[in-house]
């Protein structure tokens, strides 16, 4: 027969002695004592969860007393019973510094904490950072029963505001998802989200949204590194900002058009905006990623092809929407914003302009003109070239961020 626990009593926690090991005294419901060395004397549970065992930590004698110990016990074991880990739920009232338990900070935080094992990271933290920007400084600490859809409309509108209104759809849909959370735990009626349908305009789409933050390219780049979908669109995402092309032109590369030994990409004239031959200086890392995608899709024409059919060039969506599902949002990245992103710091850090416009392939007003000059300023733009790609895998390393300099500098 299995040996009976006797509950514990305050008089043999009082009296009991260190020893030289740690003694453990049960309790009942998996709660027990924990008795160091030093004489400190631990509360503990131990539960399972997921088909997983594990411990939490539950307070310290004497300031927590049997009496506080079981009731926490009793605490966690009903959140058990709607299916919530105890241990994430205490982790997200630490992060929200909350003592309830079913506020919307502590609920969003818990949720986040469940499902951001099965995210990219850089979509986990770009969620998390919008809902502590954007929500927490004011509903935060708001039981989240008590929470409506007016109330959640005036954080939504304070977005709005400002102009993002993308950022304003993605929230919503952030919150509804908590909501909806914390009613299949038990801990809310009904998801107020669902109410504000058509409260916040659509956004344009309009605005070719981009990054010139340096923290915030690196972010974005790892999050490239990371990206969990086709192997064909990450190696076309990593690729964009090193060569800083055209949606468009990017999506469209053939293989024939790739010369390794001189490591150029050119791109013939019928492709282009301006209707001239372009020439891509290719850095290191571009050819690295080249060098990586190769095997996969060199043997058919394109470099990178639709899943469907290696006969036709990836989807113009694919990158769109690889970005959205890394969790940037339309006014926060877009395809044309890696063309955006190197203009604006190649210019801040004073490479030649013209040359920075040529590198971007801008239409050249004077068709004659335009004709004879799609290699000029070559030696400086392979230079500008190598530097941009040197300055963006540095950042992505978190490494102090050194300026790159131009060619004259």
């Amino acid at each position: 027969m299995p040996k009976r626990i006797t509950p514990l009593t305050d008089t043999k926690i009082r009296t009991i002695k260190p020893t030289e090991k740690p003694q453990k005294l049960f309790d009942s419901g998996g709660l027990f004592l924990l008795v160091t060395p030093t004489g400190g004397k631990l509360w503990r549970l131990k539960y399972r969860f997921g088909g997983t065992e594990k411990l939490l930590s539950i307070g310290i004698y004497p300031q927590t007393s049997l009496a506080d110990a079981r009731q926490k016990r009793d605490q966690a074991i009903a959140l058990i019973a709607s299916g919530v880990d105890p241990g994430d739920n205490k982790k997200a009232q630490k992060a929200a510094g909350a003592q309830e338990t079913e506020t919307f900070e502590v609920i969003a935080r818990e949720w986040h904490t469940k499902f951001s094992a099965t995210w990219a990271d850089s979509h986990g933290n770009k969620i998390l950072r919008r809902l502590e920007l954007y929500v927490f400084p004011w509903l935060g600490n708001k039981q989240i029963k008590s929470i409506t859809a007016p109330d959640l409309l005036t954080v939504l509108r304070r977005i709005e505001a400002k102009g993002t209104l993308e950022t304003a759809h993605r929230t919503q849909q952030n919150c509804g998802q908590v909501f909806r959370y914390a009613v299949a735990t038990g801990r809310a009626e009904r998801d107020p989200s669902g109410d504000l349908r058509g409260a916040i305009p659509p956004s344009s789409g309009k605005h070719m949204a981009t990054m010139t933050a340096p923290k915030e390219i690196a972010g974005l780049l790892r999050s490239i590194d990371d990206y969990r979908g086709s192997i064909v669109t990450r190696c076309a995402l990593q690729l964009a900002p090193l060569v800083f092309v055209r949606p468009g032109e990017l999506r469209n590369a053939e293989w024939s058009e790739f010369n390794f030994d001189e490591a150029e990409w050119r791109i013939p004239a019928e492709k282009m905006k301006a209707g001239v031959l372009h020439i891509v200086p290719l850095s290191r890392q571009a050819l690295d990623v080249l060098r990586d995608i190769h095997p996969l899709t060199g043997h058919g024409r394109y470099v990178f092809p639709s899943p469907r059919t290696d006969k036709r060039p990836m989807s113009s969506n694919a990158i769109l929407s690889a970005l959205r599902r890394m969790g940037f949002a339309k006014d926060e990245m877009s395809g044309h914003g890696f063309r955006s992103m190197a203009s604006t710091l190649l210019n801040e850090q004073g490479w030649n302009r013209d040359a920075i416009e040529r590198q971007l392939a801008h239409a050249e007003r004077n068709s004659v003109r335009a004709a004879y000059n799609y290699a000029e300023f070559m030696p400086e733009r392979k230079k500008m070239m190598q530097a941009w790609a040197d300055y963006l895998e540095g950042i992505k390393a978190g490494g102090k961020v050194i300026q790159i300099r131009s060619a004259a500098g």
